[in-house]
Formats: structure tokens, sequence, C-alpha cells
């Protein structure tokens, strides 16, 4: 199982900023896991990997495709309170699930 956080390269996060945001992706889509999915990524490490994303567009065709799938997911605005603006759409994360089925989403993307 795994869980994979696409993160926009257009919007020139700082590295803090870019891992707070892949922080709020991880938590508020394991929180949309089942319980037992839940469980079970944890138990198996909690794996994930980060992702490019090229812009906004991307996020949302991919938090498209994992609702068809029935895989949880979240997509994070940011708050605005430092780089950016206010509702700004920064990051996707899409699981945990099978990693085939995680894949079938995002697996043509880069690593971040």
């Amino acid at each position: 199982m795994k869980q994979a956080i696409v993160a926009r390269t257009d919007l020139g996060m700082g590295q803090g900023k870019l891992a707070a945001q892949v922080a709020h992706a991880a938590l508020s889509a394991s929180e949309d896991a089942a319980d037992r999915t839940r469980r079970a990524w944890k138990g198996e490490g909690q794996k994930k990997v980060v992702l490019k994303g090229s812009g906004e567009r991307d996020l949302f065709e991919l938090a498209d495709a994992a609702e068809r799938a029935g895989l949880p997911h979240a997509i994070v605005r940011d708050a605005g309170h430092t780089q950016l603006e206010p509702g700004t759409v920064t990051t996707l994360a899409v699981g945990p699930a099978d990693d085939d089925e995680v894949d079938r989403v995002t697996g043509d993307l880069s690593l971040y």
C-alpha cells in the first residue's frame, strides 16, 4: 500500500512550504480512507511518494480520476499566511490504497 502526493512545480514553493503542504495532503487523505485501509497502510510503514504536478488543472484532473476510482484523496488549498495567496491549490494526495490502484491515477508522474 502507498500514498502519492502530487505537488505543484509552478508555484516556486520553498522547501519548508513544500514539506508543510505535503504533510497537510498526506494527513487529509489518510483521514478520508476507511479505518481498515488506514490501519493496513500504517502497519506497512505508511509508504509515500511525492510527485510533480505542473499546475492546478493537473491536480484537479488527478483528483477526478481518484474519485472515479473510489480512492481516498485530498486537495490542499493554502491558507495564505506566508508565501502564497489564500486559497492557492498546492498539493493532492491519492491513497492510501494498494500500490496498483494509486499507480493507475499517478503512475505517469515524475518523482519530485
